[in-house]
């Protein structure tokens, strides 16, 4: 696989996580906890589709809900810097023997950019986007306040990263390193020295993407960002209000340096509120934790991960 200079990553290339899309057997319900538990604002609906997105975000949507018979994950979005930049990853992936297909602005969806598709090595179908519909944050540009007001539920200001699984995670790693240009923060290391886990990043946080060992194309959650650990204690509390089941914490992580609280939709998909972390600069080197060590690597005040935890979506 071939890669870009280190310098690409400034000027060029994938900017942060941009949209993801879920199943849900029951898109009414799903989209009242969406809206009424998480806070999202709903900005359109186009058949069995649902749009919404995080109050402080410009774009159209990121988190589309599809009703289908299961639950899980079907697409993930990366929003890039440069119209330019779909071209060069697309060649990129084409050259390294990944199909890709190109779509016009509006032709996925409703607000939808300029559009690459393809499939990860993980199984994952992935998108490149670029020019998505902007509709404001509900803020002037001139004297804004801090935020809107009747904002309801924990109302998170933006989508933060996502946790995937990989038969695999050394190989796609190194397809998310070496082809889209994203960097290694920290790994969990096996005792044979297969990578069990690995946190790699686009926007210069700790993580914008994650990958543990597991079943091919299976999803385990999507986090959503908070500004303080007040916040998480909010959203608990909004949690345990609405009956939502709460899978963990509110707790801190070892990897990362996070805090999160996790809980599942009426689908059974997993969400997180996540805040913390630490500012992760190009030239920083990757943080590994040991396979003995990985209960604390997630968890680091229980120092072991539960069983529920485990529970994977395809």
């Amino acid at each position: 696989m071939s890669a870009e200079p280190t310098s690409r990553r400034d000027s060029h290339g994938i900017l942060r996580l941009s949209h993801v899309q879920l199943r849900v057997p029951d898109l009414e319900l799903a989209t009242a906890y969406y809206t009424e538990v998480v806070g999202l604002i709903e900005t359109d609906r186009d058949g069995d589709r649902v749009f919404l997105k995080c109050w402080d975000e410009h774009q159209h949507h990121s988190l589309i809900l599809t009703y289908a018979p299961t639950y899980g994950i079907e697409t993930v979005g990366w929003k890039v810097h440069h119209q330019e930049d779909l071209d060069h990853y697309q060649a990129e992936l084409e050259a390294e023997g990944y199909a890709t297909t190109r779509h016009h602005p509006g032709e996925l969806a409703p607000g939808s950019g300029d559009t690459v598709r393809f499939e990860a090595p993980s199984g994952h179908r992935m998108e490149l986007t670029h020019g998505m519909r902007s509709v404001g944050n509900m803020l002037p540009l001139t004297n804004p306040p801090p935020e809107p007001q009747d904002l309801v539920g924990i109302h998170p200001p933006r989508l933060d990263h996502l946790f995937l699984m990989a038969e695999d995670v050394d190989a796609v790693t190194a397809f998310f390193a070496e082809v889209l240009d994203f960097r290694l923060t920290e790994q969990i290391v096996a005792d044979d020295g297969h990578q069990l886990c690995t946190f790699l990043e686009r926007s210069h946080t700790a993580h914008d993407l994650a990958f543990i060992t597991g079943p091919q194309g299976a999803f385990h959650h999507v986090a959503f960002w908070v500004d303080e650990w007040n916040d998480l204690r909010r959203a608990a509390d909004a949690c345990a209000m609405h009956g939502v089941s709460i899978d963990a914490g509110p707790t801190r992580h070892g990897a990362t340096r996070g805090w999160g609280l996790y809980f599942f939709d009426p689908a059974g998909n997993r969400n997180e509120v996540y805040t913390g972390g630490y500012w992760a600069d190009p030239d920083r080197e990757p943080i590994t934790w040991t396979e003995a060590e990985m209960g604390r690597a997630i968890f680091y005040y229980e120092g072991a991960v539960n069983q529920r935890f485990l529970t994977v979506h395809s």
